[in-house]
Order: structure tokens, then sequence, then C-alpha cells
């Protein structure tokens, strides 16, 4: 088992070299999630106001490909967004942008949700250009959110991660393309 793990993280590490590329930003083509491989399901452009203006590249990695966004939430299913900014980012906005997008997609979890969306806007910090804000869901341990390549703070529930990952594929997404291209439907 470590021997295969092994062989897997090095496939990674060769593989980093090999990159989907969106908007001028890079992003790995699969990533280790615990001891599993997950793979680039697709790249999706956010972008804000009625200016389109370019925010971040998102890649988001599961274990095997798809395009069923019930798949991809449900809440035995491991999965990896990372967010790599293109522009500078303050933590107010960052917070606006949470917040919001929890208020769209709550529901009836809203306050179920609402702790561990406070935690989430109390890790945030002003973002630059080229840093990266990264949330990986692991099943029993919970959604681990990392900004600028530091681990700030795990979120317990289910029922968060599947809010959170909902902001980007359920059915209010902060732009349709973004959705569409996390999913696997656009062409890159």
């Amino acid at each position: 088992m470590r021997l295969a793990a092994g062989v897997l993280a090095l496939l990674v590490a060769a593989g980093a070299a090999s990159a989907a590329e969106l908007a001028g930003a890079d992003l790995p083509d699969a990533v280790m999630l615990g001891d599993k491989l997950h793979v680039l399901n697709g790249l999706g452009l956010r972008e804000a106001t009625i200016l389109m203006v370019d925010v971040y590249v998102a890649g988001l990695y599961v274990e095997k490909k798809t395009t069923d966004p019930a798949a991809i939430l449900a809440p035995t299913a491991s999965k990896k967004l990372i967010m790599k900014f293109v522009r500078n980012v303050g933590k107010e906005k960052l917070v606006e942008a949470w917040t919001d997008g929890f208020k769209k997609n709550a529901k009836d979890k809203a306050a179920a949700v609402a702790p561990g969306l406070a935690q989430l806007n109390a890790a945030m910090t002003d973002v630059k250009k080229g840093d990266e804000i990264a949330l990986r869901f692991i099943p029993k341990l919970g959604t681990t959110v990392s900004v600028k390549d530091r681990d700030v703070v795990t979120i317990d529930g289910d029922d968060f991660a599947s809010v959170l990952f909902s902001i980007w594929l359920g059915p209010n997404p902060p732009n349709a393309g973004l959705r569409e291209g996390l999913l696997g439907r656009n062409k890159r």
C-alpha cells in the first residue's frame, strides 16, 4: 500500500510539470488528497461585475471525472477546489463573496452552516495576484481551507461542505461559465 501511494505521489510530482492553463493561471492536472490521486475535473474562470472582470481561475479535483454535480457534492465524495487569483482581492471582498454564495445556496441549511461560514470568513486575508485559496473535503475529516499554501481552518460537517461546494456547482453559481468549466463541460 505504501509503495502504491509512493508511486502515485511520484506520478503527481512528475505530472505537476503538465498543467492546465486558463487566463494565464496554471493548475496541476492531478493532486493527492489524503492517500488518493484526484484528477482535474475542469477549470473555470470567475468573472465579476457587469464588466466581467477576471478574478480567479478555479480547478476542481475529484477521484473520477464527472459532469454530474450531484455526484461531486455527495458527502462520500472527497474533492478539492483550488482558486488561483489573477488579480488582488481584499479580505472584505472575499468575506462578502463567501457570505453571498452561502446565502444563495444554503437554503434550509443556513442556520446549521452559519458557524462554519463564520470560521471561513474569519480565516480570510487579502490575496494578491498569483495567490491561492484551496478547499479540500475528505469525508469524516471535514473541509480544510488553505490560504497562500497554509492550512488556516478545518470545518466539520457534511452540510457545510455541501453548501460550500454548491457555491460553484449548485444552481446559483457566481457565473455560469465558471460552473460549466468546473464540470468539464467547457473546452479549454
